[in-house]
């Protein structure tokens, strides 16, 4: 008798992508240029400074706007990402927040660009049914796992 390995290698291929869950359509490896955050200008001598983000100085006279040898560096647009990898997590999916599964289901033709990351504010049945929907779709969930209770057998 003659086998389809064809179709027995489908068949392989559905179950080893069921459990390794969706994969995405290409994994670039995304490469940072900057990790560091922009420290503000004089953040080191004052504690106020110190804990707030980048803010771009102004003075006539400063150092670090003429970006003189030796100050801190400036943002600037060379510190860009790739346009490829922007936004891009490390599992190489983009994050899209849902709420319901009506918005999930937006992403059904765009699954292996996107996944789905259930809002915080999404009740615990809701984010089953968002789950359940997802499965079935083979949309990825980065959040799966949050806010479930452990279900008790009476």
């Amino acid at each position: 008798e003659k086998v389809n390995y064809s179709q027995t290698h489908c068949y392989q291929l559905q179950s080893i992508i069921k459990m390794a869950g969706t994969q995405p359509l290409t994994k670039k490896t995304i490469v940072k240029k900057r990790t560091k955050k922009f420290i503000r200008h004089q953040a080191d001598q004052f504690k106020r400074i110190a804990r707030s983000s980048w803010r771009k100085p102004k003075g006539i006279d400063g150092r670090v706007r003429r970006r003189f040898k030796g100050t801190i560096p400036m943002p600037s647009i060379g510190y860009g990402s790739n346009k490829k990898t922007r936004n891009v997590h490390p599992n190489g999916f983009q994050s899209v927040v849902v709420h319901n599964v009506n918005e999930l289901e937006m992403l059904m033709m765009h699954n292996r660009t996107f996944a789905a990351t259930i809002g915080h504010s999404v009740s615990t049945r809701g984010r089953q049914e968002i789950v359940s929907r997802a499965e079935q779709l083979a949309i990825r969930v980065t959040n799966a796992a949050a806010k479930l209770r452990a279900e008790e057998d009476a």
